[in-house]
C-alpha cells in the first residue's frame, strides 16, 4: 500500500496539499513505416472550451494547457485538480474503449510484442467511466512528468514502481476510490474508472499547469506538404489516419464511433528505443521508449505536414519543436502524439 504524494523539488510550480488515498500497487499484466516531410487538422467539433481558437495576444492564464484553446466564460485554466492521465489498452481486446473522445490529449506509445498503449490526458473535462485501465511502464516518467499529472493505472512491474515512485509520480491503482471491474468483460480488460471520482483523492486549489506543447496558430505554420493520409507502424500495431472537414479520424481506432479522439493535429515523433530490463509474464523483453533527447518531428494538421526535429533536455523537460533551426509551434486543438520507434517503427503518408 501507498499513498498519493507530490513529486519533489523537481516541481516547477506549488501544488496543491493532496488528501491521501491508499494505492494498490499491483504488478503489471503482459500483453498475451517511411518517413517524409512536412502538417493536419482543421476546426474542432466539440461544444465547450475546446471549440474556441486562442486568440492573438491571448494570455497563458486564458488557455487551457493541454490544448492551448481560449477559456471560455466563467471557466478557469486552474482547475481544482491536476492533469489526470489514464493507462488504456489499445488492443482489439479493448474495445469498445470508453472515455477517449474526452481527453485532451493521447499519447500512443509502444510496449511489448510490438502493440502500443495510450495515455490519455483529462484536464479540462472530467468524464465518468474511462478505460479498460491497463499498466504503467518506464517510458511514461518522460510522458506524464512535464504535466506534473496524477496517473491511473493497474500497476505496473516491480521495478516500474521503483522508478516511477523514484521520480516523484502520484499514481492511483486498483482498490483506490473510482476503479471497478465490468463482469461482462475478460480480464485483464474489464478494469475501469469513475475518472471523476478517482480524481477526487487529489484535491485542493491547483495552479494552471505549464503547457505541455509549445501552442501556436495554425496561420504561423510553414507551408510544408499535402497529406491527408496517415500511418504510424510500430511493429504488431499500425493506426492510421485520415483528414477531413473535422480533422484527423483515427480510422482503426478501438473506441466507440462516438467517442473516438477528435484530432485537430497529429504530432509524431521519432524516438529511440531501449531495453527496460525485464520480461514479461510471456516471455517478452518490455520496450523503453526515450522520451528525451532529439529526433525528427511530423507535424500534420489541416491535410498538410511540417517535418522537423524535437528535442526535450531531461525527463521532466517540457517538449521544444523546430523546423530549420526556428521555432515550431503546434496550432491549438486537440492532438493526438505517436512516438514511433526510430529504428524499428515506420510513418508512411499520401497527399
Amino acid at each position: 500500500m501507498r499513498t498519493a504524494r507530490t513529486r519533489p523539488a523537481l516541481r516547477r510550480r506549488p501544488h496543491r496539499p493532496l488528501r491521501a488515498a491508499a494505492v494498490v500497487a499491483v504488478a503489471c499484466l503482459g500483453l498475451a513505416a517511411c518517413s517524409s516531410d512536412e502538417g493536419g487538422g482543421d476546426e474542432p467539433a466539440a461544444e465547450g472550451p475546446e471549440s474556441q481558437k486562442v486568440s492573438k495576444g491571448a494570455t497563458i492564464d486564458a488557455t487551457w494547457p493541454l490544448t492551448g484553446l481560449s477559456v471560455t466564460g466563467s471557466e478557469s485554466a486552474a482547475q481544482d485538480h491536476p492533469v489526470m492521465v489514464v493507462k488504456m489498452d489499445n488492443t482489439p481486446s479493448s474495445a469498445p474503449q470508453r472515455g477517449l473522445g474526452s481527453a485532451d490529449l493521447v499519447v500512443e506509445e509502444l510496449v511489448e510484442g510490438g502493440v502500443t498503449r495510450l495515455a490519455a490526458f483529462y484536464y479540462s473535462d472530467i468524464p465518468g467511466t474511462v478505460g479498460p485501465v491497463r499498466s504503467m511502464r518506464a517510458s511514461d516518467i518522460g510522458i506524464v512528468a512535464p504535466a506534473d499529472a496524477a496517473v491511473v493505472t493497474s500497476g505496473a512491474a516491480p521495478v516500474t514502481l521503483q522508478r516511477v515512485r523514484g521520480a516523484g509520480i502520484t499514481f492511483f491503482s486498483e482498490g483506490a476510490k473510482g476503479f471497478f471491474r465490468d463482469n461482462s468483460r475478460a480480464a485483464p480488460y474489464n478494469l475501469f474508472t469513475d475518472l471523476a471520482a478517482t480524481t477526487t483523492l487529489v484535491e485542493g486549489e491547483e495552479a494552471r499547469p505549464d503547457d505541455y506543447l509549445p501552442w501556436g496558430e495554425a496561420e504561423d505554420l510553414p507551408k510544408g506538404k499535402p497529406a491527408t493520409s496517415l500511418a504510424a507502424d510500430f511493429g504488431s500495431q499500425t493506426t492510421t489516419w485520415s483528414h477531413g472537414p473535422k480533422g484527423w479520424t483515427n480510422t482503426n481506432s478501438f473506441a466507440a464511433a462516438d467517442d473516438r479522439f477528435p484530432a485537430d493535429t497529429v504530432l509524431v515523433l521519432r524516438v529511440q528505443v531501449g531495453d527496460a530490463g525485464y520480461r514479461d509474464p510471456a516471455g517478452n523483453p518490455v520496450p523503453e521508449t526515450k522520451l528525451e533527447g532529439k529526433g525528427q518531428a511530423l507535424l500534420f494538421h489541416d491535410g498538410r505536414v511540417v517535418s522537423g526535429q524535437w528535442s526535450k533536455a531531461t525527463l521532466e523537460a517540457p517538449l521544444a519543436l523546430s523546423v530549420r533551426g526556428k521555432k515550431l509551434t503546434v496550432p491549438a486543438g486537440r492532438t493526438w502524439v505517436e512516438l514511433v520507434p526510430a529504428a524499428s517503427g515506420a510513418v508512411s503518408y499520401s497527399p
